[in-house]
């Protein structure tokens, strides 16, 4: 959102360039409406993060025991925070990142550091809702079979990537936000040159 604002006439009441300039400013979140909305994602990233760690705790004790209870108690813990809740926070975590980028000075593509951030973001998110949902409602559906059949063979699969990558990624999020590398992002200028 942009706010459209006239530039005051020059000297002798004529724009130096002539006629009135209209200029852009950019919409702004207000200074407790910012801060409100900078916890929120603090919080929310570092929720999912937390979700992610626990998840990787689960997920390591499930493949490295030999225990067919523990590894089924692992299995359904699994589906009490991630499923949904994972995913709400990284979306609460998308969303408040994207005000934040729209509301100040950094803009979502005007820095390299906030535009990796928006892409790590909006992929992990997917991958959440995509992958991730479905292979831990799977995991947690093995851990209830075993109550009543003995013999089925749990194995961690596929779930031992997500907490790795995901807590990887956050971790380098993280890094970015307190770092800000690489400066701004070089827009080229389309304008026609005088003669």
């Amino acid at each position: 959102m942009t706010i459209a604002t006239q530039t005051p006439p020059g000297p002798g009441g004529a724009h130096p360039t002539g006629g009135h300039r209209q200029t852009r400013r950019q919409w702004r979140l207000g200074g407790r409406t910012r801060k409100g909305v900078l916890v929120t994602h603090i919080l929310s990233a570092g929720t999912w993060f937390g979700m992610d760690v626990v998840m990787a705790v689960l997920v390591f004790t499930a493949a490295r025991t030999s225990e067919d209870e523990t590894r089924a108690l692992s299995y359904r813990a699994l589906a009490l925070f991630a499923g949904w809740p994972l995913a709400i926070a990284s979306l609460v975590c998308l969303v408040t990142g994207v005000l934040l980028g729209l509301g100040s000075k950094y803009g979502l593509v005007r820095y390299w550091w906030v535009a990796v951030k928006l892409v790590l973001n909006v992929v992990l998110s997917t991958l959440v809702l995509v992958l991730l949902r479905p292979g831990v409602q799977e995991a947690a559906e093995q851990g209830r079979l075993l109550d009543t059949v003995a013999d089925v063979r749990l194995e961690p699969g596929d779930l031992l990537y997500p907490p790795i990558v995901s807590t990887s990624l956050l971790l380098v999020a993280f890094l970015l936000s307190v770092y800000k590398p690489w400066g701004r992002i070089t827009r080229r200028r389309t304008g026609r040159t005088h003669a």
